[in-house]
């Protein structure tokens, strides 16, 4: 095995799970978010010697990539059960995080697909503008921009007011809109 194929394999069970993750955010679905992933993989396998930066090239080609999967048109026909949102819990059992979690994945999968992908490199990858306009090949205004209106999205969808700081964090209070 050479030093580069063994540069990658190493790379690839690191970034395998955050790789997937970000697809998954992006596009909503776990299945096809892997494929994304296994697809970049395979593309910056052939690539490996000639990039710099490989973990920015994998993040940029996921987000793309998911982008794209969402705007193909057997998306539109076909849905998934599984974004079914189950009962609210009952009081005290636990699992108030995870329903929070659940009720904010909703929210992001009915915001278009680019603005979905800015609040998820902003806010969930920790990236700045000027990191996010790179992985979408955008001006930073547009980044902003997508930023504002994702999150004024959120806030109608969800009825709470969303408060970003500058951590890159995402809080929410329950506060009528």
């Amino acid at each position: 095995m050479s030093d580069d194929e063994a540069e990658f394999r190493d790379f690839v069970r690191v970034q395998m799970e955050p790789l997937r993750g970000l697809a998954y955010l992006a596009c909503g679905d776990w299945q096809t978010g892997e494929d994304v992933v296994l697809t970049v993989l395979a593309r910056l396998y052939a690539r490996w010697r000639h990039i710099d930066n490989p973990l920015a090239y994998a993040r940029t080609a996921v987000v793309r990539a998911a982008i794209d999967e969402t705007r193909r048109p057997w998306w539109r026909r076909e849905e998934s059960v599984g974004h079914a949102m189950p009962d609210p819990p009952g009081p005290d059992d636990g699992t108030s995080v995870v329903d929070e979690r659940l009720r904010i994945r909703a929210a992001l999968l009915k915001l278009p697909p680019r603005h979905r992908a800015v609040l998820v490199l902003r806010y969930l990858e920790g990236l700045s503008v000027q990191q996010t306009a790179e992985v979408l090949a955008c001006p930073e205004g547009t980044v902003k921009g997508y930023t504002s209106r994702g999150l004024d999205g959120l806030r109608q969808i969800l009825g709470v007011e969303l408060v970003a700081d500058e951590d890159a964090e995402v809080h929410h209070e329950i506060r009528p809109v």
